[in-house]
């Protein structure tokens, strides 16, 4: 059985299709089916005249969504998205669908839509964002291969987190408190010293109560770890990954950007070097855009949509004061206020998809901000423990995937990146 997206290989032979029909019409005496198959949609045209009346008849109660099984010749179509079509010769309906679809072409509301989550993965625009997705996830493994980085899986049940554990699922492990894990990077940063470079990928958990357009509850991340990377280095390293992401979607899917009606001169101009400001230069920027932000606040949401509507390109913004960042960022020598940190964030009012920084490598000190922070440091004495034996200069990142592929593919809404969003009220389907 042949795919649709390689029909061009077989102009003018018959093949052997199966699928789905998405939509039909009839002229009476011809029945043209549009069929998809997971990888790709075209135009099936079934006349009667070369059809046993039998299967004729049959195919007259069809319905949308209705499976098929088909052989057909390869015809050139100008006119057709794919450039063909095929011209039915024998074909057997495999399952009518036996109720009316409930995802019809009439506007639907959000909620509908994602209560019938797992029917509206079938519609050619989540099917579209979900190549996207397969693309970034595929561009991300390949930089990394290239680049000579190893893959480590980090644990998701953990007793510990990056960040402190007032947002994270906590779960009864055996009769003890455990976590569902935020984030890999603790584990991570154990793994440089045994492979130098590494990076993971996997789902992450957050139980932030939060309704944005930006949040997931349930989300995946990668994060990768470099030893003997100062924060310079780490941001190169992020520079290099993103360029090759688009890259990769403007050379593979630039059908499924076009479905979209993505505009893609935006994301043509994603090439290095991108925008480097300082936290302090954002704040004084804000100020004059009209922000009310302050000189030690973190940046919201709203802040970083405003920002990055000015800029045609991704924007470092580094040296976050430290009070808002986590206990593991390396101060800056030059200002201990701040840390060497940076984020990215995605231009057109995207904000931040990756947050980077150098990690604190001397023991002592490291020591010291968990207890300014009253974190347990018993619970941490295996990650302390890294800074006893051969700590040495090291930096690491944490990609958002949804984020990224919401910033690509010109999504409003995060939920629509990921197959099945799990938000602050949504647990099902």
């Amino acid at each position: 059985m042949e795919s649709i997206k390689n029909l061009k290989e077989y102009l003018g032979k018959e093949v052997e299709l199966g699928g789905w029909i998405y939509n039909f019409r009839s002229s009476g005496k011809i029945m043209f089916l549009q069929l998809r198959d997971g990888s790709g949609f075209i135009q099936c045209v079934v006349e009667k005249e070369k059809i046993n009346e039998e299967k004729w008849n049959n195919l007259q109660k069809i319905n949308i969504e209705a499976s098929i099984k088909l052989k057909g010749i390869v015809k050139e179509d100008k006119r057709s998205e794919t450039g063909f079509e095929i011209s039915v010769t024998d074909f057997d309906i495999l399952n009518y669908s036996n109720e009316d679809y409930p995802i019809s072409k009439k506007e639907h509301g959000v909620d509908f839509l994602m209560d019938n989550r797992h029917l509206w993965l079938r519609s050619r625009r989540q099917w579209a964002i979900q190549k996207i997705r397969n693309t970034v996830i595929n561009a991300t493994y390949e930089y990394f291969q290239k680049e000579g980085f190893t893959k480590i899986d980090s644990p998701i049940l953990t007793a510990n987190a990056c960040e402190g554990t007032t947002e994270l699922f906590e779960i009864d492990y055996f009769g003890r408190p455990a976590y569902l894990s935020q984030s890999g990077q603790l584990y991570l940063e154990a793994a440089i010293f045994s492979v130098g470079k590494c990076f993971d990928f996997g789902p992450v958990f957050r139980a932030e109560k939060s309704k944005t357009r930006r949040h997931l509850t349930e989300f995946w991340m990668m994060d990768a770890e470099m030893a003997f990377y100062d924060y310079i280095d780490n941001m190169r390293v992020q520079e290099e990954l993103i360029t090759h992401i688009v890259e990769k979607v403007l050379e593979n899917n630039r059908k499924e950007l076009e479905l979209l009606e993505r505009n893609i001169e935006p994301l043509e101009k994603i090439k290095p070097p991108f925008i480097v400001k300082t936290h302090a230069e954002v704040v004084n920027e804000l100020r004059a855009m009209g922000s009310d932000i302050k000189e030690y606040d973190d940046m919201g949401g709203d802040d970083e949509t405003m920002l990055t509507k000015k800029y045609d390109k991704p924007i470092f913004v580094t040296k976050y004061p430290k009070e808002v960042k986590a206990f593991y960022m390396k101060p800056d020598p030059d200002d201990p206020k701040r840390v060497l940190c940076s984020d990215l964030l995605a231009p057109e009012g995207y904000g931040e998809i990756i947050g980077g920084s150098q990690r604190e490598e001397d023991y002592d000190k490291l020591l010291a901000r968990i207890n300014e922070m009253k974190l347990d440091p018993k619970v941490f004495s295996w990650y302390l423990d890294l800074r006893k034996y051969g700590s040495v200069p090291h930096s690491g990142f944490g990609y958002g995937l949804e984020r990224i592929v919401a910033w690509i593919c010109g999504l409003e809404h995060i939920r629509e990146s990921i197959p099945f969003p799990r938000t602050l009220q949504r647990l099902e389907p």
